[in-house]
């Protein structure tokens, strides 16, 4: 927990002068105040996130992580666990959905494997983090142990560091793994207190009957392990995955290096949900990028207090979400700083 710790430990409130600076430029730029809408707050909260006046967002990356679920035992996915590892070759030859995107917006994309169920070839573009080959069953047994949960959230911090030692302006986060909505779902039931139905959406776009054999699996695993919902870390081990608990450091790791970070869908968010437990401070560097189409999400962003930037009917996955709210958060940041004040241009302010 060392690592965890000190990290934590580095955390500091927004800068409110920062914030200050950026809202009364806001207020001078050629235009009725407030006129550009959430623009004009994530401008602001990002010069509180970074402590700079007048931000710049240059530097910019997807960090997706995948990992397997060993509740797909329970047949509460439509694909087979294969695919996990299938989808991270796509990923690593650059043809998902992620590297489109990443590519249209200006950010790399850097490929974890937190907990990957088998060998994978050793590649360059892969960064080898796995915590072991997929989670155990949570119907059956913990997802992991304590010690498993500590070394993803602590190798979640240390990928996002190493990321941040060229410079990092933004950080998106992203996910692959067959079975992860289960164990959001299990999450955001916990954590949010609602029920495991409401928690549970279709994932992969399974049929009605393997969706209600979810909600069953679900309610098994939260009967059987009872996680404490004010426990992070205990929450994680007994329900989550291998990828939440990376992304949860990634979290923590960014918000203690004064990074703001933008959380993609559902599985990011119930990482946020167990990041925000570890360390409630961090809650003030999260950006919501969308509003996923599995339902838990939205009561996953209320618990968090969190408005999400766009509402496109996206269920991807991968840090997709969160590619295109980055552009977003760099066109609020340009307005911030390129566009004129009245007395730069020689407009006439309003009258009084």
């Amino acid at each position: 927990m060392d690592l965890i710790k000190k990290t934590i430990e580095k955390i500091t409130p927004l800068d409110t002068a920062a914030m200050s600076l950026a809202q009364a430029r806001q207020n001078n730029l050629t235009k009725p105040p407030g006129s550009l809408g959430m623009l004009e707050a994530l401008s602001i909260k990002i010069a509180g996130i970074t402590g700079k006046e007048m931000p710049k967002i240059e530097r910019k990356t997807i960090i997706t992580m995948a990992g397997d679920h060993g509740v797909t035992e329970e047949g509460v996915s439509a694909y087979p666990r294969e695919v996990t590892s299938q989808m991270v070759f796509n990923f690593l030859s650059g043809g998902a959905g992620i590297n489109v995107l990443a590519r249209h917006v200006g950010a790399s994309v850097t490929i974890v494997d937190m907990g990957i169920a088998c060998d994978m070839h050793d590649d360059p573009r892969l960064v080898n983090r796995k915590i072991g080959f997929g989670t155990k069953n949570m119907a059956c047994q913990s997802a992991m142990t304590r010690e498993q949960a500590i070394k993803s959230v602590e190798a979640g911090i240390r990928v996002v560091e190493e990321a941040a030692e060229d410079g990092l302006d933004i950080v998106g986060t992203g996910d692959m793994g067959i079975g992860n909505t289960t164990a959001s779902a299990a999450i955001t039931s916990v954590v949010t207190g609602i029920s495991p139905f409401e928690a549970t959406g279709r994932g992969t776009g399974i049929e009605s009957s393997a969706f209600e054999r979810k909600v069953r699996v679900i309610e098994k695993a939260l009967s059987m392990n009872n996680p404490d919902a004010s426990d992070g870390l205990d929450v994680l081990l007994k329900v989550g995955g291998f990828e939440i608990g990376g992304i949860t450091g990634v979290i923590i790791g960014a918000a203690a290096n004064k990074i703001p970070v933008v959380i993609d869908g559902y599985i990011s968010g119930a990482a946020a949900l167990i990041a925000c437990l570890i360390a409630p401070q961090c809650k003030d560097y999260l950006i919501a990028s969308h509003l996923s189409v599995e339902r838990g999400h939205k009561a996953v962003l209320n618990h968090l207090n969190l408005k999400p930037i766009l509402n496109m009917d996206l269920r991807l996955g991968e840090g997709s979400g969160a590619a295109l709210a980055i552009s977003i958060a760099e066109a609020a940041c340009k307005i911030l700083d390129e566009m004129a004040t009245f007395e730069d241009a020689n407009v006439s302010e309003k009258s009084a």
